[in-house]
């Protein structure tokens, strides 16, 4: 019993559990806000277009009287809306984060070098360095 217990605690603090309720945490707050995009701002321009039709009300019935089964062909149709909207708008916001990581890592790839190669040796060494310390070769001065 201890063993298991151990086991769990080692399972438990590895960094990998705590990133994944983190994002499981921050996914369900982001599908809040991705779900009020497309139903409270999205769907409604979606139904100005298409003349105020509501897909939902679409409906087969496959029978006669009020018990009849139904083929709900419209809640479908606005469940594939939904779907594609949603994905649509995932892909903007990974598309916008990408953009900006990659402009992160160009601004730190563009930083000045801090080291060169001895012209001598070819060890790296600081810029700064006026004499190599690898061949102890005086390094020209550069202008």
């Amino acid at each position: 019993m201890k063993s298991l217990i151990s086991e769990f605690k080692t399972f438990i603090s590895r960094g990998n559990v705590v990133d994944l309720a983190v994002g499981i945490i921050i996914g369900s707050a982001f599908t809040a806000i991705v779900n009020s995009l497309v139903n409270d701002i999205i769907m409604p321009i979606i139904s100005i277009l298409t003349g105020g039709i509501h897909f939902e009300a679409w409906k087969i019935a496959l029978g006669s009287g009020a018990e009849a089964p139904v083929l709900a062909l419209g809640s479908f149709i606005a469940a594939v809306l939904d779907f594609i909207i949603v994905a649509f708008v995932v892909f903007m916001v990974v598309k916008a984060v990408n953009k900006a990581t990659s402009l992160a890592k160009k601004e730190e790839a563009e930083e000045a070098p801090t080291t060169k190669k001895c012209p001598y040796c070819l060890s790296e060494i600081p810029i700064e360095a006026t004499r190599c310390a690898h061949c102890t070769s005086e390094l020209p001065k550069e202008e």
